[in-house]
């Protein structure tokens, strides 16, 4: 245990001494922040508001200059009433003056608006600025007949929207956990990778025949596994944390509650995601020590990797695709299959979807897996470790794994 130790700590140390690992961390808690500061950033270089700029035309004073009004309401536009005429509004649309414009004409009992834009093929009508003018117009007109409060009560009730499923399970925020698997991913994947280049990287050094003489096989691929294992959940940490913090300091409340709703995120689902990202790191992390010790070029660890690479990538697309229809039985399959349930079942526990039953049969699943993949692995990297001369054939690698 003392050796695993010894392992791992040195592989931890030369991880995080890494220009690479150290830069790319660098880069990605750089863009994090940037992400989140796309709003503010927008509204910087528009003078403080991002709003585009709205012309409403009403020559004919069809409004009876109630417009105004539409100024008070959230409807996403910076409005200016005036009035013009087409060549005048062309004009202010090709200086940049305004963005957008509405030209509003009476004809017979016809309201005819004219939406007048830059490129229309870029754009298209603002239906809540229509349907805003739309209910002004009806207001306007229904106050001429000089009707009670309770009649008008009875023409324009107030209608509330909600939404009911008729499953018993409670929904999850589709953004946050397509937004949290793909982080998942990168972090398993990513981190995983580095046992591999790790292995040919010290087989290409020399430095392997050191360890060999210092320990047994299986005490390094378990250390580095470990090692790399630990660098790479504190990366996970660091870049959830600073996603989290962003999110909290940088987006405007209401932004945040309908766009990133953290409601479903739990103490519970954080423990279940942090053992699936450990389980589903140590499954492709002992393919790759498996891979990493075929080679003894660092140029090979791609071409080696490649089957790695693709049964990693099936199992988040698996994952990936089935959230839109978690209730699914494939979902279910996805959330049990090993290569793709690090990804699949922290969501389903997240949409209150998994039982615990289920957990515990995935969780066994991996483990089993788990298991049988150290041991080949291990077996493998006994008799290949020090290989210096050409990748290993399937056919090597099998002969490999017989030979006692």
């Amino acid at each position: 245990m003392n050796d695993i130790i010894t392992v791992m700590k040195f592989t931890i140390k030369d991880m995080i001494k890494r220009k690479a690992f150290i830069i790319s961390t660098i880069i990605i808690l750089i863009l994090i922040v940037l992400g989140f500061n796309i709003p503010n950033i927008m509204s910087y270089f528009n003078g403080g508001d991002n709003s585009l700029k709205l012309l409403i035309v009403d020559n004919d004073n069809i409004f009876e200059d109630n417009l105004s009004v539409l100024k008070e309401e959230d409807l996403g536009y910076k409005i200016e009433i005036a009035k013009s005429d087409l060549d005048g509004v062309k004009e202010k649309i090709n200086n940049k003056e305004i963005d957008e414009a509405l030209i509003l004409e009476k004809e017979n009992n016809n309201i005819n608006i004219k939406y007048i834009v830059e490129n229309a093929l870029m754009s298209e009508v603002p239906d809540n600025i229509v349907d805003a003018i739309s209910s002004l117009y009806s207001d306007i007109q229904i106050k001429k007949l000089g009707l009670s409060q309770e009649e008008l009560a009875k023409i324009k009730p107030n209608f509330s929207l909600s939404i009911e499923q008729t499953s018993e399970e409670p929904s999850g925020n589709i953004i946050v956990m397509m937004l949290m698997s793909i982080v998942l991913f990168y972090a398993i994947y990513f981190c995983a990778y580095q046992v591999s280049s790790s292995i040919t990287t010290e087989k290409t050094s020399k430095i392997m025949e050191t360890l060999v003489t210092s320990t047994s096989p299986k005490t390094i691929v378990l250390g580095k596994t470990l090692g790399i294992g630990v660098v790479g959940l504190f990366q996970l940490i660091l870049i959830v944390g600073t996603a989290l913090g962003s999110a909290n300091i940088f987006l405007e409340k209401e932004l945040l509650a309908t766009v990133l709703d953290m409601s479903n995120i739990t103490v519970y689902l954080g423990i279940i995601t942090i053992i699936y990202f450990i389980l589903g790191y140590f499954t492709y992390a002992l393919l790759y020590a498996l891979t990493g010790s075929t080679v003894s070029k660092p140029e090979d660890i791609q071409s080696a990797n490649g089957p790695i690479a693709i049964l990693a990538v099936v199992g988040f697309y698996l994952s990936y695709f089935t959230m839109i229809n978690p209730a699914s039985n494939l979902n279910l399959f996805a959330s049990l299959f090993p290569i793709s349930s690090p990804f699949c079942m922290p969501f389903r526990v997240m949409m209150g979807l998994a039982t615990g039953t289920d957990v515990l049969i995935s969780i066994i699943i991996l483990i089993v897996t788990i298991l049988i993949i150290a041991k080949v692995a291990i077996k493998i990297y006994s008799n290949a470790i020090l290989n210096y001369g050409t990748k290993l054939s399937f056919k090597d690698i099998i002969s490999m794994y017989k030979d006692k």
